[in-house]
This record gives structure tokens, C-alpha cells and sequence, in this order.
């Protein structure tokens, strides 16, 4: 699709100039200036996770989960007030694939809304209380590195094989779910190639090894992707319905009017595999497996002009929506489904 896509954006390269954006003109600002609507390199959402910790420190908790391959730490921010304990909680990871530079940006918005609003917004400070939420900003942190640094539409991992000059597993491909079955590839040069084993990747076992430890109170695993409109659930690797199908799918249609009721955004919302395709070792499918009943993947805007390519100008309108749209997922969580 990359010559479509050059075809629609006249001037590529000026496009992907403008959101790399002259550095020099952004300095490093604290917290409170930190500018939401414009995409951040690697090194400056890792400040800005450290300042989030030092300025909020009754409602985040700032950890690491584990090392990426090529040895940068996987930092995780919980958020929630900490004075309440065994909570339920809800996962939300952002930036699986490199190039999905909205995902992260949506990340860092959600941590902002939710400190910023907890004192002023009821309904926000009942989630923070009842709740723990652990955000990751940046899944696969070699890959966004990179993708800022030599490919912008770079998507896997940076992970090297023993055999061919390609680099890099498709982190939703890795996962130990009917891994690599129909629609992932065992050819290392691929973009969907899974991996030589599932969990390969030391990004994928770092964050299966922590859901599986926190299994009890995760009741909702979120992983924030682009681009498509769509919000999906299991299963990606079969055409079967989930035993719980009906409360999934009350989830996400609430979730998908809340996210219309911004700006009248359109999204289409159903199983993966029937939604968009059929894809075997993904991160819902093993969410999902291994307990956790709401598993929840967004494809945020936009459905192909920009692609990948999502201007800046849009950051804003985007985070907004998918706010509202996580916000009913995780308002859902507080009551008893019992259909």
C-alpha cells in the first residue's frame, strides 16, 4: 500500500518531516507544558513517565517489567489511588507496532486526563479509586526507536536471526495462542512473521509474564493499535463466538456510541477474525485464554487517507474519542454483567 499512500499524500516526505517535527523548536518543558498533540521520540516519553511519578505520587506508580532486546527498560506506569488495595485492574498497552505512532500519543494522553481530572471529575475519581490501570506507553520500544530514527514504517521488533539479514517479530504474532497458525508468517522477512517460538520476543514474555502474575485482578486487557475504525475483540485466530459473548459485545458497543458522541466518528466493533481477519497468536486471544474476560483491541483513525501518517493536527480530536471509549470500558468493569 505504500505507493497508494504516496499517491494520496502528495508530498510523503514533507509529511513525515512535519511530524518528526524540528526538534530544536520543542525543547525539553516540564510536565505541565508538555505538549500532547504533537508525536514524542522514545527518550522523551521516558522523561515524561518520570516526571508523571514525581509530580502525582498518590496516584502513579512507575515500574519497569522487564528488558526489550536490544536492552531498554519496559516501563509501566500503574495509575489508581493507592491507599486501596486488591483492587480489580485493566491493562492498557500502546505501540505493539512501531509505526502506530498515534497509540503511544493516546497513552500519554489517558495519564494526563486521568491526574488531571481525578480532583475535578467524579466519575474519574471513582475509576482511579476502584481501579488500578497500568499503562504502557511504548510495547515494543527498539522498534518506536527506530521507526523515529531510520523507518518510520518499521513495525516489528528489532530482534535479530540467526539465519537471514532480516530483523525484527511481529509482537502480535508472538503471543502462545495457536501461534502462528493462519495469518501470521514463519518467514523472518515478513511483517507478520511470528517469531521461532512463541513468547520469543522478550517484550511479549515481560508483559505475559506480568499479566499472568496480576491474572486475578485483571479483568481488562486493552492494546491501542491504528489504523482502521475498528474495535475488536476475540477471537482473532477462529471464526467461534466467546463463551461470554454478550457482555464483550454490550462493552463494546457502549464503547463505540461513547467514542461516536465526540465528534461522530464512526467505528465498526466485532471478533477480529470476522472484523478485520483472521490472525493466530495475538495479544487478546491470549489475554482472553488466560482469564481475563474484556480483551479489547482499538484500530484508531483513520481508514487509509493518512494511515499510518496521522497528522498532529488530529492527536487531539483522536485521543478525545478513544478517552470516552476506554472510560465506558472501564466504568463497565465496576458493574455485574450477567447476561
Amino acid at each position: 500500500t505504500n505507493h497508494i499512500r504516496k499517491v494520496l499524500i502528495p508530498n510523503l516526505q514533507k509529511e513525515m518531516e512535519k511530524q518528526a517535527g524540528n526538534r530544536s523548536s520543542r525543547k525539553r518543558r516540564s510536565e505541565f507544558q508538555y505538549d500532547y498533540e504533537v508525536y514524542h521520540p522514545l527518550e522523551e516519553i521516558q522523561s515524561w513517565m518520570f516526571e508523571m511519578n514525581r509530580t502525582h505520587p498518590h496516584l502513579v506508580d512507575m515500574f519497569s517489567i522487564g528488558w526489550s532486546y536490544e536492552g531498554r527498560p519496559l516501563y509501566v506506569l500503574k495509575l489508581g489511588n493507592r491507599k486501596r488495595l486488591h483492587k480489580k485492574a485493566m491493562w492498557i498497552d500502546c505501540g505493539v507496532h512501531a509505526r502506530e505512532w498515534i497509540g503511544p500519543a493516546f497513552c500519554q494522553w489517558f495519564v494526563r486526563e486521568a491526574v488531571n481530572s481525578y480532583l475535578r471529575d467524579s466519575s474519574m475519581r471513582r475509576l482511579m479509586n476502584q481501579l488500578n490501570i497500568y499503562i504502557m506507553p511504548v510495547f515494543n520500544v527498539d522498534g518506536y526507536h527506530y521507526s523515529w530514527k531510520t523507518d518510520r514504517f518499521w513495525r516489528k521488533t528489532r530482534s535479530k536471526n540467526a539465519k537471514y539479514h532480516c530483523r525484527g517479530v511481529d509482537a502480535n504474532r508472538n503471543w502462545k495462542v495457536k501461534w502462528c497458525d493462519e495469518g501470521a508468517s514463519l518467514h523472518p522477512c515478513d511483517d507478520t512473521y511470528c517469531g521461532p517460538f512463541p513468547e520469543s520476543e522478550p517484550e511479549v514474555k515481560a508483559v505475559a509474564r506480568f499479566l499472568r502474575k496480576h491474572r486475578k485482578h485483571v479483568k481488562a486487557y486493552i492494546s491501542i493499535h491504528a489504523y482502521a475504525q475498528m474495535l475488536l475483540y476475540p477471537y482473532s485466530y477462529k471464526y467461534a463466538t466467546i463463551p461470554n459473548f454478550d457482555c464483550v459485545e454490550t462493552a463494546a458497543q457502549n464503547a463505540v456510541s461513547a467514542l461516536y458522541s465526540a465528534y461522530g466518528v464512526r467505528y465498526r466493533y466485532g471478533p477480529a477474525s470476522t472484523t478485520l481477519y483472521v490472525s493466530s497468536g495475538s495479544s487478546i486471544d491470549w489475554a482472553y485464554k488466560n482469564g481475563i474476560p474484556y480483551a479489547f483491541a482499538f484500530e484508531l483513525r483513520d481508514t487509509g487517507y493518512y494511515g499510518f501518517l496521522l497528522p498532529e493536527a488530529l492527536i487531539g480530536p483522536t485521543c478525545m474519542e478513544t478517552m470516552r471509549a476506554v472510560r465506558a470500558i472501564a466504568s463497565g468493569l465496576l458493574k455485574k454483567c450477567t447476561s
